[in-house]
């Protein structure tokens, strides 16, 4: 790709209107990233540790929509799938060990989020949960397989939207301690709060979000020229509507709820009568809203990447991709009949994501760095990248600190021989980087 690096530009002045009715690709990142694994989260930090962890929440949305912006800025200035700038820039291997990363952490996801869309819609309906499973997963693979991309945004945008109202709407209905809420903007991390802060900033800084972003902009034909268009597509997103929603959330759980034990499901019905019954339906239906469209975003990120590595297409033209959607989609049906409270179960997805997110980041940050773009990435674009590496690194290894200190078990056993095998791969992604810089610097200058 010859372009010339002034292609790359910021938002045009006057262009915000415009661009608000074109946007879409990083709200389907917004949809997974405000999802009910969030929400977990959330919830369990409000009700354990007060609003200690606010300041968390606020640097979710930071990092959030800076991980999306250094995706985004490496999708349109390569205008390829993530996996096959890896493959040919740092090498299959390390292009397979990205796929497997994503396709587990998404996998895993999937799972545990249809167990809470079919436990909620079982909640509102009174019909059995695993009924809902099957259909949900039927809905998704009809509508993904029939209409692909396309149907994921509608969903995100729609849903998004009435899920942060849903929840902004809630905070004037709950009593809000300000001074409280203020010394919560300090940073701490409380005892036993490194797996739920873990939890909080994967949502937001998550492998399944970074991966993705340069499929989704591929499946909207964005180019370099989107480039302002791209930005504010990750500010509204990201920075706007996902930490409205965060904070709303948080706020809302840590003025009333104290309850180490609460369920997701349980802090809606909680609400009820402590605040009214008005703030128990906003956040049930906005519990609702945020499983079924993360379902949707969710589902089409490991068929993106995996089609990518095999060289097949993205888009449902490819009837082997549209394969892969359907199948993927079916295959989560089985989450509704996981059983056991999905608190918990959410809390760890999230902290999965984020032992797998450094090595995406690293990967991200090689990438921008090297000669795979016409551009290399700015001093603070590095800054900001650098600065979710040793956050998101800091917080995982806290979280199998914490996981060691509590004994291990089959599933965090697992977890942990995930986190370590991601680990060593990005100390080595890492120091390649360092032995192939020189020769970088000198094959990119002129003859």
């Amino acid at each position: 790709m010859n372009r010339p690096t002034t292609a790359v530009t910021a938002v045009r002045e006057g262009a915000i209107g415009e661009y608000l009715g074109k946007m879409g690709p990083s709200w389907v990142a917004g949809a997974i990233a405000a999802g009910p694994a969030t929400m977990a989260s959330l919830v369990t930090a409000g009700a354990q540790f007060d609003y200690a962890l606010l300041w968390v929440v606020v640097l979710s949305a930071f990092a959030g929509a800076m991980a999306q912006y250094l995706a985004m800025r490496l999708g349109l200035l390569t205008e390829r799938g993530i996996v096959a700038v890896v493959e040919d820039h740092v090498g299959e291997w390390w292009a397979w060990v990205l796929v497997a990363d994503a396709v587990i952490a998404a996998g895993v996801a999937q799972l545990v989020i249809m167990n809470t869309a079919a436990t909620v819609s079982a909640s509102i309906t009174g019909f059995d949960a695993g009924l809902w499973g099957v259909v949900w997963a039927l809905v998704l693979a009809a509508g993904l397989a029939g209409r692909g991309y396309r149907f994921v945004e509608l969903v995100a945008k729609l849903l998004v939207t009435a899920v942060v109202i849903a929840f902004v709407a809630s905070l004037f209905v709950v009593p809000i301690d300000p001074g409280a809420a203020a010394g919560g903007l300090v940073p701490s991390i409380p005892g036993g709060g490194a797996v739920v802060a873990a939890g909080i900033l994967g949502g937001a800084v998550h492998i399944t979000l970074i991966t993705m972003h340069s499929y989704t902009m591929r499946a909207r034909e964005w180019t370099i020229d989107e480039y302002g268009l791209a930005t504010v597509d990750v500010g509204a997103s990201m920075l706007v509507a996902f930490g409205a929603y965060s904070v709303a959330i948080f706020l809302v759980t840590a003025s009333v709820l104290s309850e180490p034990n609460l369920t997701t499901v349980g802090a809606a019905e909680a609400l009820g009568p402590l605040v009214g019954t008005s703030a128990e339906w906003l956040f049930l239906l906005g519990l609702g809203g945020a499983a079924i469209s993360t379902l949707g975003g969710n589902t089409i990120v490991p068929p993106f990447l995996l089609a990518d590595k095999l060289g097949w297409g993205t888009t449902v033209a490819d009837s082997r991709y549209r394969a892969l959607l359907a199948g993927f989609a079916l295959l989560s049906a089985p989450g509704a009949f996981i059983g056991g409270e999905v608190l918990g179960q959410l809390v760890l997805v999230l902290a999965l994501g984020t032992v797998g997110t450094p090595f995406a980041i690293a990967v991200v940050l090689y990438l921008l760095n090297s000669g795979a773009v016409p551009e290399a990435n700015s001093t603070l674009g590095n800054i900001g990248g650098l600065a979710l590496l040793v956050v998101s690194s800091g917080l995982a290894a806290n979280f199998v600190r914490e996981q060691v200190n509590a004994g291990i078990d089959p599933l965090s056993g697992a977890v942990l021989t995930f986190g370590g095998i991601l680990g060593i791969a990005t100390v080595a992604l890492v120091g390649k980087y360092i032995h192939d810089r020189p020769s970088a610097r000198i094959d990119s200058e002129p003859a």
